[in-house]
């Protein structure tokens, strides 16, 4: 297992992860960073109640006890874009019903599929981090597309006056991608992690011990 990692900056209250699309490990992104820091976890909108949770997921594997895992505002039964979920249970999500839950710790905040995603009729995710009001990480595959999905979300971003603080990459090396990301994104690749097979706390705390320095922020 390789995992490369150039450097962390240090946290204030906390990041909110987004990510270029899903299914791309977001979520293992999330219990990494909560590993690192010492932080906190909290899903505002689990979509999908079916299996194992995300919110379970980076439980299980930063090996986080219950009370540093935050129950999600909303659950909603259907594996969907928030909105279409919600709409589905018979809610509305609305923007003023979320707010940061009170910890000691730094806090790790893992977004519902991209930047762009609805949440209602007039809102995005992205105005869900503008609302918290906690810098960026993205989350990305590193696969073919992947430069245009980044610079794209950097984009989207940077239009509503949020900090980012840096890319995590999933998946294998590819030096072509990263230089192109951190060149024209203006932005570091703070992080890659492999896939791990299988998906485990011994794993992660494998990846999380390949750990160098901090930085201040890009």
């Amino acid at each position: 297992m390789t995992l490369l990692v150039e450097a962390l900056p240090p946290l204030q209250r906390g990041v909110f992860v987004t990510g270029t699309d899903t299914g791309i490990g977001k979520s293992v992104v999330s219990a990494w960073l909560a590993r690192r820091y010492g932080a906190d976890y909290w899903k505002p909108v689990q979509s999908g109640l079916a299996g194992e949770t995300d919110s379970q997921l980076v439980a299980r594997l930063a090996e986080l006890a219950p009370e540093r895992v935050h129950p999600e505002r909303y659950r909603l039964r259907e594996p969907l874009s928030p909105h279409a979920a919600a709409e589905r249970d018979g809610v509305t999500l609305d923007l003023g019903d979320f707010h940061l839950p009170e910890t000691s710790q730094p806090l790790v905040v893992e977004g519902a599929g991209g930047a762009l995603v609805p949440l209602n009729g007039a809102e995005l995710m992205v105005d869900l981090m503008v609302h918290l009001g906690l810098p960026v990480m993205v989350a990305a595959r590193n696969r073919l597309g992947v430069i245009n999905q980044v610079l794209m979300t950097l984009e989207v971003l940077r239009s509503r006056d949020l900090s980012v603080l840096g890319v995590i990459l999933t998946g294998e090396e590819n030096r072509v991608n990263e230089e192109a990301i951190e060149q024209h994104g203006r932005t570091a690749i703070l992080a890659r992690i492999p896939w791990m097979e299988p998906l485990t706390p011994q794993a992660l705390l494998a990846a999380s011990m390949h750990f160098d320095s901090t930085t201040e922020p890009y």
